[in-house]
């Protein structure tokens, strides 16, 4: 069985919204071969990406960057992971009211320091709160545990 670590941070209603989709569609029943695990990234650690086969990242935009919380993930686990989990599939959503570029730019940045693969392009979810951001997320979960369970990823 394959493994996707949902590593999302959610202060707000509407960030637990997008958590709680990313889920949903990951846990989706069609997919049998996948276990998903959640957890806000102030309780995920290096362990928890030794055992994944995948990622997904979720984060709001905190002043054009990503949350403290998902940065506390990355400076407690990249250097413990470095080596070992290179080549990991991975995702992001970003919760933007602005534009995101920042803390895009950012979370890619270290991702590529890691040295892990895209899946998909970053989501960034912009503007004013949209329902369909709940749908978006939810198919960007269902994506990658299909791609897991698939062999793809």
């Amino acid at each position: 069985m394959k493994r996707l670590l949902i590593v999302a941070h959610a202060p707000s209603p509407n960030t637990l919204k997008l958590r709680e989709a990313a889920e949903r569609g990951a846990r989706h029943p069609d997919i049998d071969n996948v276990e998903v695990v959640v957890k806000s990234p102030l309780e995920a650690g290096p362990d928890d990406v030794r055992a994944c086969d995948a990622i997904l990242l979720g984060t709001p935009e905190n002043l054009g960057y990503m949350s403290g919380a998902l940065k506390d993930f990355f400076d407690r686990s990249y250097y413990p992971i470095l080596e070992e989990k290179q080549g990991l599939p991975c995702a992001l959503y970003i919760r933007a009211g602005r534009d995101g570029t920042g803390t895009r730019r950012a979370v890619e940045s270290i991702v590529t320091g890691l040295r892990w693969k895209w899946a998909q392009h970053p989501l960034t979810l912009r503007g004013e709160w949209q329902e369909e951001f709940v749908g978006q997320v939810e198919e960007l979960g269902l994506y990658l545990a299909a791609g897991l369970e698939a062999g793809v990823l």
